[in-house]
């Protein structure tokens, strides 16, 4: 006899967003002959009372994802942009405020950096700065603010200072132990700030600059047994040079150096003929929060 059919549950709606991601926005100000450029992708995201639109298809409470990209570039004008942290805060505030069916927002910020080339009289004139990129997210909910700041693509490379060994091994392990080796890796980094929109606001280009000041010579000063180490030294400088930053997660992908095989040639390399290999990599990552603090930096910000 065959089983009757279970009804099926009846479904509900669960979390949801929608948002304009990547909205590209280039805010030059001009001071004489002399300029300034501000660089960013911002992407904006809101969610709140948004029942009806998936159930019945109704827009009533629908702000146009059009309209999120045109606030981008209007308060671009209207506010400048002092800091990627600043712009964010400003536009979250002004979603959740102006919208009685948005109750939160989420405003991510990667800030492309340009320095200006040096020739005389030529104040307008710039190259991009091939190195990290600068990224922040704000979260407003109508009461409370998260600011999480942080970097990516910071390549980094210690060539020596560096050890691997005494590591656990069964029969697939091949990996000889290194007594002095390349230490190389890509930083990706996110740091939380304490400040919750209580009191003043930290400087946010003066934090920034430091965090990643402090990242790079702990990364140069610590003799290394294993990235792992050094990634908590990282850390570890942050919190503790660093009030207002009570959270920071780092991505470490391990950038790998093999010693150029050179005997078929009849040569000798002595640490100094390096195949750097892109993948595949160890990837190592942690939280590293200053104590009494619960961790909140979500782990996909930084995962693969």
């Amino acid at each position: 006899m065959a089983e009757t059919p279970r009804p099926a549950g009846r479904a509900v709606l669960a979390q949801n967003q929608y948002g304009k991601a990547e909205n590209r926005v280039v805010r030059i100000t001009r001071d004489g002959a002399t300029h300034h450029i501000k660089d960013l992708n911002v992407s904006v995201t809101l969610g709140g009372d948004m029942d009806d639109v998936h159930y019945s298809g109704s827009n009533a409470h629908v702000l146009p994802t059009d309209t999120a990209k045109n606030t981008v570039y209007a308060f671009a004008k209207r506010y400048g942009i002092e800091s990627a942290e600043q712009f964010g805060i400003h536009l979250a505030r002004h979603f959740v405020t102006s919208q009685e069916a948005i109750r939160t927002a989420r405003i991510r910020i990667e800030e492309y950096a340009w320095e200006r080339i040096g020739a005389p009289g030529r104040g307008h004139s710039f190259v991009r700065r091939g190195q990290e990129v600068r990224l922040t997210q704000v979260s407003h909910d109508g009461t409370s603010w998260q600011v999480v700041s942080g970097l990516k693509d910071l390549v980094v490379l210690n060539s020596t200072d560096s050890e691997f060994w005494g590591y656990a091994k069964d029969e697939y392990t091949t990996l000889p132990e290194a007594y002095d080796r390349v230490l190389a890796t890509e930083v990706s980094a996110r740091w939380r700030y304490g400040w919750t929109g209580e009191g003043a606001a930290p400087d946010w280009d003066t934090s920034y600059t430091e965090t990643r000041r402090h990242l790079l010579e702990a990364f140069a000063g610590t003799y290394s047994y294993s990235l792992q180490q050094t990634l908590y030294e990282m850390g570890a400088r942050v919190v503790g040079e660093r009030a207002e930053v009570d959270e920071i997660r780092l991505s470490l992908p391990n950038k790998h150096h093999f010693l150029a095989d050179l005997s078929p040639f009849g040569l000798t390399n002595d640490n100094e003929v390096y195949l750097a290999a892109d993948r595949p990599y160890g990837l190592i990552e942690a939280t590293v929060l200053r104590e009494g603090r619960a961790a909140a930096i979500p782990v996909d910000l930084t995962s693969l």
